[in-house]
């Protein structure tokens, strides 16, 4: 599997902010961020204090709770004039999505990705939400909502943190220049390389199988960042690397 790529990773200990702490005292970048669940960092602040909140509540089951509704409201905000399904696993999401007949229209939502609103057009989205332990989302027009089963009760332990992630999300996007490459050294080694950039994203500009893919994740791997376990993910570049990091990311990128 695509993602088996991460065990040739030494032992992580910690991840703070952008980065991994492994064992041995080597540190990564991390490019990856959990496929963009992280990028607001492994540690937004307050978003523990809310898990540890609800944990100490004991509110690990999924009854019905107010969290769902202030979960739903705050989704609201990115997503005016949508319905939504909540749903504990991809699993499910998935199911959901062919139960209803619309696997082929879904399509992924990505914070900071699209400045201009278009990518929020699509019938059904699904929502990279900055937020590990989920839950997941679908993203419906109101014009197909009914033909989707209802979604599934979530924990309130996993609702409070999502939600306190989702404030922190939009206060992020509504900040000036977030969805802007921010490291003019990677802007310009992007003009003449395999890779291409909008936003904080970055991909390659051609395909490669898994044998070409797992020589570049060492190479990556070796110089300090962390990068996707699949090519079909894109990087994600952090919200801080010290000035060394981006030379060195920098050169990575121009590397054939």
């Amino acid at each position: 599997m695509e993602r088996d790529l991460l065990r040739l990773l030494p032992r992580v200990l910690r991840a703070r902010d952008f980065h991994l702490y492994l064992e041995g005292g080597k540190r990564l970048v991390d490019l990856w961020l959990q496929g963009g669940r992280a990028v607001l960092g492994h540690k937004p602040q307050q978003v523990l204090k809310e898990l540890k909140n609800a944990a100490e509540r004991g509110l690990f089951t999924p009854f019905p709770h107010p969290m769902e509704g202030r979960f739903l409201k705050t989704l609201g905000q990115i997503f005016p004039g949508c319905a939504f399904r909540l749903y504990p696993d991809s699993g499910s999401l998935h199911l959901a999505l062919e139960e209803a007949g619309q696997k082929e229209t879904a399509s992924i939502w990505r914070p900071f990705f699209d400045t201009d609103g278009n990518e929020k057009k699509a019938p059904v989205l699904l929502p990279v939400l900055p937020w590990p332990l989920g839950p997941e989302v679908l993203v419906l027009e109101k014009s197909i909502e009914a033909s989707f089963p209802e979604g599934e009760l979530i924990p309130p332990v996993l609702l409070a943190p999502a939600t306190r992630a989702l404030y922190k999300l939009i206060s992020a996007m509504e900040s000036p220049g977030q969805g802007r490459l921010q490291y003019h050294k990677i802007e310009n080694s992007l003009i003449d390389c395999p890779w291409q950039g909008r936003g904080i994203y970055i991909w390659l500009k051609s395909d490669m199988d898994m044998v070409q893919y797992k020589t570049l994740f060492l190479r990556f791997l070796e110089g300090g960042f962390l990068i996707p376990p699949s090519h079909r993910e894109p990087l994600i570049l952090p919200g801080s690397m010290s000035s060394g990091e981006e030379s060195k990311l920098a050169e990575l990128f121009l590397t054939p």
